[in-house]
């Protein structure tokens, strides 16, 4: 009985362990796409809009890797699986990419099925 429920223990263990490095090994390509080129900042008009879609860029692309490395640590800071809230982040990356005149030369639409 108690090594029944030793090895129940481990396999559920070991099941979470690759779940987990799944999510964190999808959510980190994810994050190599959070790029945003041909944008000329010097020629981009000093508005208000551009300075949120400046500060949305750099925001988001600073929460998904903080949220990755602090998953990494074994903090788990929402209900929702680790590339999902990571993809939230790079929706609104490239939203602010395209508002600015970026371009990205990769797109990613869904990650998981990749």
């Amino acid at each position: 009985m108690k090594n029944s429920f030793l090895l129940s223990a481990s396999i559920l263990l070991t099941g979470c362990v690759l779940g987990t490095s799944s999510e964190i090994k999808t959510a980190e390509k994810l994050l190599s796409q959070f790029q945003c080129n041909n944008i000329e900042t010097a020629e981009l008009a000093h508005s208000s809009i551009n300075t949120y879609h400046e500060r949305s860029l750099a925001v988001s692309k600073e929460k998904a890797t903080e949220y990755i490395d602090r998953y990494k640590s074994g903090d788990e800071l929402f209900k929702i699986p680790l590339d999902e809230v990571v993809q939230q982040q790079y929706d609104i990356y490239k939203t602010a990419c395209e508002s600015l005149g970026g371009v990205q030369h990769s797109t990613v639409s869904n990650a998981k099925n990749k």
